[in-house]
């Protein structure tokens, strides 16, 4: 009554493997890109002006024009 598993065919688990080895492969190449990319933005965000205004390193426009009257 009970059945014995088939195991499945050598060749096909062998695709299989080379297929999934692939796919992390990219997987891995992108999340690469991705902190490289990411590591980018975080320096563009650094040396923006915004940033700056916002760490007190420089003063808003509206508070010097006020000043100088």
């Amino acid at each position: 009554m009970t059945q014995t598993p088939t195991l499945p065919d050598p060749e096909k688990v062998k695709q299989t493997v080379a297929r999934m080895r692939e796919v992390c492969r990219q997987f891995d190449s992108l999340n690469f890109a991705l902190d490289e990319l990411i590591a980018q933005i975080e320096v563009d965000i650094w040396h923006s002006s915004l940033t700056a205004y916002r760490l007190g390193k420089i003063p808003s426009t509206a508070n010097s024009v006020e000043t100088d009257n």
